[in-house]
């Protein structure tokens, strides 16, 4: 059996005490991580509760143009972006506006040539 610790009780007791503060550190420490990790996981539920159906992704420039169609909890989806009812993005598929290949709204609207 491997014995690498010291002999005597004094350097004992302290390994013991400077492993039990590490262990309260780390304790804490994982508390605070799954704290988070619930909170982001209840923020995205929300998000995902109150998500669109369809976005629209607009381009930059004169009136905004829009440029690809996204299902509404597509993570590609830009920043520039507004909601659009089941009509609305099948009408702009129609028209030639681009459906994102992440989320294949064209898909899912059976919109495929």
């Amino acid at each position: 059996m491997l014995d690498d610790l010291p002999p005597d009780l004094p350097r004992l007791e302290t390994l013991r005490t400077w492993h039990a503060m590490w262990l309260d550190r780390i304790d804490t420490k994982l508390g605070r991580v799954r704290e988070q990790e619930e909170q982001q996981a209840r923020a995205a539920q929300e998000r995902a509760a109150r998500a669109p159906d369809w976005i629209v992704e607009l381009g930059i420039g004169q009136g905004s143009p829009p440029i690809e169609v996204h299902r509404g909890d597509c993570h590609a989806a830009g920043k520039r972006r507004r909601t659009a009812t089941r009509d609305d993005a099948r009408r702009l598929l129609a028209d030639g506006v681009r459906a994102c290949t992440h989320c294949q709204p064209d898909v899912e609207l059976h919109m495929l040539e």
